[in-house]
Parts: C-alpha cells; structure tokens; sequence
C-alpha cells in the first residue's frame, strides 16, 4: 500500500531511526499504536503535514513515498506498520497558517456543537468580517483552532471523520489573501 512518512531534516524519526531512499525497517506489530511495536506512516501526503504539529512535530519535515503493510489504524490519524520502506523523498505540501487554521475548523465543526463556536467558525470560513482588524487576532485565532482541531482529532476515534477529504477542503477552499 502507498503510504507517507515523515522524519526529521536528518531522514531520522524518534530515537534516530535512520530513513532514506529504499531504507525498510520492521516491527513487531504488538502493544499500543504509539508504542514500539509499530512504524508509523500516513495514508496522504496532505495529511501527513497537517498533522505533524500534533504527532512528530518535526521543524523541518521531509516527506517519504513509501510501501508498506498496514497492521493497524488511527481512525485516519495516522496508521501502524509492520513492515515500511521509504521510497524516495517528495515535495511536502506548502500550507499556509491560513489553511491550517481552516482545516482545525473543519475538523472541529465535525463534532463540536456549541452554538457560539459553530457561529464563530462559519463566519471565519466564510470570509465574512475578516477584516484587517481581525487579521491582528490570526495568531490566537491558528491557536484557538488548533486546540479544538486536536480535541476534534481525538474525537475522530468515536466519529466517523474523512480526515483526508476535510484536509483536501481545506486546501482547495481559496483564502482570503489569494
């Protein structure tokens, strides 16, 4: 199956596991998904990135093409591998603050209902008073999102989420700066 994987500027991933083109490493496939006896990869390269800051939370990310054997999944977060090989280095997708900030709502109004907070959302989503005032607030605004997107994350375990699908609209939905 094509996966992706994300290391470090290094090719390394935690511990200094060592990654490259055509690298295979192994595991066992018991215990925990974050846990030793599982590599982890993800199912799209779009995603990958989105979720670095709340997984590996690498600096500067490279991004791997890579095959391997799916053993065990993350409701879409991420999955666990036996076996993974990367291929070869690809272009990570370039993703604004922005479009971060846009798929943390996405993710969120997928299983938050509170009325003030679907009411905020739809109005960021929608361009609509976003004016350079607001534009001040980005940065609490990315933080404010990125929390409920986490809590969104998790929640996916118990909803059914198209992670991919919301990180695709996320990105093809034109900002406000384009």
């Amino acid at each position: 199956m094509q996966l992706y994987k994300l290391t470090d500027e290094h090719a390394q991933t935690y511990g200094g596991c060592q990654w490259g083109e055509n690298v295979t490493h192994t595991a066992s496939g018991e215990g925990e998904l974050c846990g030793p006896g599982w590599i982890h990869a993800y199912t799209d390269p779009l995603l990958a990135v989105l979720l670095n800051p709340i997984h590996a939370d690498f600096m500067n990310p490279r991004l791997w093409e890579c095959e391997g054997e799916v053993g065990k999944t993350d409701h879409g977060l991420k999955v666990g591998c036996t076996r993974l090989t990367t291929v070869r280095e690809v272009a990570a997708p370039a993703v604004t603050t922005e479009q971060r900030v846009r798929f943390a709502i996405l993710c969120a109004m997928e299983v938050c209902r509170d009325v003030e907070f679907v009411r905020w959302a739809e109005t960021w989503l929608s361009n609509a008073d976003r004016t350079a005032a607001r534009a001040a607030a980005a940065e609490a605004e990315a933080a404010w999102a990125a929390a409920w997107a986490a809590r969104a994350a998790r929640a996916a375990w118990a909803a059914d989420i198209d992670l991919i699908a919301l990180a695709h609209k996320a990105i093809e939905t034109p900002t406000l700066r384009e």
